[in-house]
């Protein structure tokens, strides 16, 4: 007898979700159209700036240094409206930070360079030297969370053909289709898979989900769109925006998920600040600040680069203390801010009192009526962040004895850690500015300067000047007697610096 007749098994379905885990899926004429088009609704976008730098010459005078820069990216158009087109690419793309710093490096320019001039075109390529037939961009909104940016042109430009899709509906093993301009040199299409479908992004200052895909992506290809094969159609759908990849990952690319993108692209709009791990600066934190300060040995909290305390006051003053970066090796304070009790609900955490600038001599206060209005504003800002950092460091100290009793509290910690981390980052440039405060503010040999433990423990009256331990009780450092002069009268001095006598 024959062998029974072997069956070839049934082909495995391409589409058993909401997009194809192959390219088989895609219709003939999708696939027809695609080769069709010549006009392509990717674009190459080029981003420049332009940074001044200051320094100083041999004789002291000042120098001014031009720099300029620039990076490439994909943009890629999705609507025309009232004459113009609008495309979607990454914010960094097109965003340049105002001054640069080590949180914010640009590339060949120095920290401390300001921004002067920036712009956007539409160029051939990253090599297109020609700038006669580029075609100048603006910018409609940013979101630095999503770190998409919309663009406007007002040339008629392609857009694209394919319908904005979900990428909830994304599932791991589904194809993709990536287009952009890999290292800005040429148009190219790469192919990949999603090979994770949900990645929590909270790098610096972005928040949001991504998704990841195995596409052999490179620099330039930022702003690229992601489209993937619906099921339903076997056409392409837009399901994300490609925004980076890990450093230490051949293929490991990371898309923003359109379903975010939704509400800025039809409407321009933002998404909402995050709040997560934001407590309300009311009563309630500062009964907790000064809890917590009033128990703890060590009531010290990061602020940017350096340390900043808090000390509590019997009458509810908070005392907030920001030290050097050589601390503890110098303990002096830098500043030192008063926070007064608050006198109504509409005050909040409380009300700026005081303030006083140190250095190796001690404290000296500088009253309000001193202070110009920058100055001032400065001030409010440094008060405002040092309570949000003692804020969040003293939440974030107190969950560490629980964090390993559940995941929930192991994650709330974690979560607490990270935002610590990033407001670190934040606040290094005001911190470096209230460093800068105190070099113009502290006291020089000429004025009369208060110990340091004398403002922390019971800052005196305004006004009154408690002297350090090697001057004259309640006066000015002992300096030499001014010069006589034969033509004046010079009033006598009594040898403990009292009033003067006559004679």
């Amino acid at each position: 007898s024959e062998p029974p007749a072997l069956t070839a098994p049934a082909a495995a379905p391409f589409c058993e979700g909401e997009y194809a885990d192959s390219y088989s899926a895609l219709s003939p004429q999708a696939r027809a159209f695609e080769q069709s088009v010549k006009k392509k609704y990717t674009y190459c976008v080029r981003s420049t700036a332009v940074y001044e730098c200051l320094s100083y010459g041999a004789e002291g005078n000042v120098r001014r240094s031009r720099t300029p820069v620039s990076a490439h990216g994909t943009a890629f158009a999705y609507r025309q409206q009232a004459g113009e087109t609008l495309l979607l690419t990454n914010e960094h793309v097109v965003e340049w930070p105002d001054v640069t710093s080590d949180a914010h490096p640009v590339d060949g320019v120095p920290s401390g360079c300001k921004r002067v001039k920036d712009g956007l075109s539409i160029v051939e390529n990253e090599a297109d030297a020609y700038d006669r037939d580029d075609l100048p961009l603006s910018t409609a909104v940013v979101d630095p969370q999503l770190d998409l940016a919309v663009l406007k042109s007002k040339a008629a430009l392609t857009v694209l053909p394919w319908k904005v899709g979900r990428s909830s509906g994304l599932r791991e093993r589904d194809v993709v289709d990536v287009r952009g301009f890999p290292l800005g040199v040429f148009n190219a299409t790469n192919m990949g898979k999603v090979i994770s479908a949900y990645d929590r992004d909270e790098y610096k200052d972005w928040y949001h989900d991504d998704f990841v895909i195995d596409a052999l992506l490179s620099q330039g290809n930022s702003g690229s769109p992601v489209l993937a094969i619906s099921c339903k159609t076997g056409e392409f759908e837009l399901v994300g925006v490609y925004h980076a990849g890990y450093s230490r990952g051949s293929a490991l690319n990371v898309v923003v998920g359109i379903d975010q993108a939704r509400d800025l692209m039809n409407n321009l709009r933002r998404t909402p600040k995050r709040t997560e791990g934001t407590t309300p600066l009311d009563a309630l934190a500062r009964a907790r600040v000064a809890k917590r300060a009033e128990v703890s040995a060590t009531p010290f909290f990061p602020f940017g680069s350096r340390i900043a305390a808090v000390f509590p006051r019997a009458d509810g003053t908070l005392l907030f203390a920001l030290y050097g970066q050589d601390f503890p090796r110098r303990v002096h304070p830098l500043v030192v801010l008063e926070d007064l009790p608050a006198g109504s609900v509409d005050d909040g955490f409380g009300r700026a009192g005081r303030v006083w600038f140190g250095g190796e001599r001690g404290l000296l206060e500088r009253p309000r009526a001193e202070q110009d209005a920058e100055l001032q504003q400065q001030l409010a800002r440094l008060l405002e962040a040092l309570r949000r950092d003692a804020t969040l460091a003293f939440s974030y100290q107190d969950s560490l004895p629980s964090s390993d009793e559940s995941r929930q509290t192991f994650d709330t910690s974690a979560r607490l850690n990270k935002t610590l981390e990033r407001t670190i980052v934040a606040h290094r440039d005001l911190s470096d500015a209230a460093a800068e405060l105190a070099d113009r503010f502290a006291p020089d040999v000429t004025e009369s300067a208060t110990r340091t433990e004398s403002v922390l423990k019971n800052p005196p009256p305004p006004g009154i000047h408690l002297g350090l331990a090697s001057e004259p009780r309640g006066g000015a450092p002992a300096t030499a007697p001014p010069p006589r002069d034969s033509s004046a009268r010079q009033p006598a001095r009594t040898p403990g610096g009292g009033a003067p006598s006559r004679r």
